[in-house]
């Protein structure tokens, strides 16, 4: 498991680093008119797909995506969308090999809440970008050592179905009884040594 470094695991060398976001404001509808026309918003903040300004606005019902420069709100992004956006911070030269909604997590992606976008690019450790349908955001990313790393974890923690549960019943039961082991050893090593210094006497 410390094979190979943890940023490595964690997928930072599959990302481009991220340029510096220019905001034009004078062009941007002010975050003051687009709270006057969304007054359940409780989040705001300003990001960027695929070179286009936008206001993320989350609030009870969701979060809305809408164009910075016309207020105008966006629809889902879609798969070409999600595959561009893929490209577009993706660090290496591969080829997409394929772009699919998921409506149901896939095991590595368990604690995240579909649907998101799944674009797997043509690479020896098949990587695997999970971008949000709602605001074009990357999620999360996988790969083949992030795989065999989660099965690592998994063996390691002793929690076999989310393989998240470091506090879980089987590994508990497990540490109590190597405890109990380590201590019937030392009592028996303890025990055993002046049974030998009798017998020298002897």
């Amino acid at each position: 498991m410390v094979v190979v470094h943890i940023d490595r695991i964690h997928g930072d060398h599959l990302i481009k680093p991220a340029p510096a976001q220019v905001l034009d404001v004078e062009r941007m509808v002010s975050p003051e008119d687009a709270l006057r026309r969304y007054p359940g918003a409780t989040e705001m903040r300003s990001s960027s797909l695929l070179g286009r300004t936008v206001w993320e606005i989350s609030g009870p019902s969701g979060m809305k995506l809408v164009d910075a420069g016309t207020g105008e709100v966006l629809r889902p992004v879609t798969r070409d969308e999600a595959a561009a956006v893929a490209r577009e911070i993706y660090a290496f030269d591969e080829p997409i090999r394929s772009v699919e909604l998921l409506t149901s997590a896939p095991m590595e992606m368990q604690g995240r809440k579909p649907p998101y976008w799944q674009v797997v690019f043509d690479r020896w450790d098949s990587p695997a970008f999970y971008i949000s349908p709602e605001s074009g955001a990357l999620i999360s990313r996988r790969h083949s050592l992030w795989r065999i790393f989660d099965f690592a974890w998994m063996l390691h923690i002793m929690d076999y179905d989310e393989r998240s549960d470091i506090n879980n019943p089987l590994l508990r039961i497990s540490t109590w009884l190597a405890v109990l082991m380590a201590l019937t050893g030392a009592w028996l090593l303890v025990w055993a040594f002046p049974k030998r210094r009798k017998k020298k006497k002897r």
